[in-house]
């Protein structure tokens, strides 16, 4: 009986695709304008893209955004990306979201977060949602910055 079960298995295994040798491949994306920031703007792992996170490119160019603002910035920066690597926003299957206390109040804005995130995911022209975690973090790396945005995103 044993040898009955094994003999079904390995035919089981042998009838079985193995992953392409892409699946295997790792390519890193550089950052834009040959920048020399030590970190890529994306990591290709096979067909999945793990992007680094995104802000508003708008930061430090006007007066402190709010935390709408800078997710509507943070999105298109991103959606940038994306398209660099053919992919959009409809592609995205995990998203992090890191959110700043508001100057005013200590705390992250998740209502203007969301305000501004509603108008990319779950709508008619893009309704695909990704998973998503959202947190708040005692500060981003850019001064004035509310919200910085990764995501992975999968090539179909």
């Amino acid at each position: 009986m044993l040898s009955i079960r094994l003999a079904v298995a390995l035919a089981v295994l042998a009838l079985t695709p193995h992953a392409a040798p892409a699946q295997n491949t790792l390519i890193r994306v550089p950052l834009p304008n040959g920048s020399t920031f030590p970190i890529s703007q994306g990591v290709w792992v096979g067909n999945t893209l793990y992007l680094s996170g995104m802000l508003d490119p708008e930061l430090g160019k006007t007066s402190v955004r709010d935390t709408k603002t800078q997710t509507i910035g943070a999105i298109q920066s991103v959606q940038k990306a994306l398209a660099g690597q053919k992919l959009s926003l409809g592609d995205v299957v995990m998203m992090h979201v890191y959110l700043a206390p508001e100057p005013a109040t200590g705390k992250m804005d998740f209502p203007g977060f969301m305000a501004g995130y509603s108008q990319f995911f779950g709508t008619k022209e893009q309704p695909n949602k990704p998973a998503r975690s959202a947190m708040q973090v005692a500060a981003l790396a850019a001064p004035t910055g509310l919200v910085e945005i990764e995501v992975i995103a999968v090539k179909h």
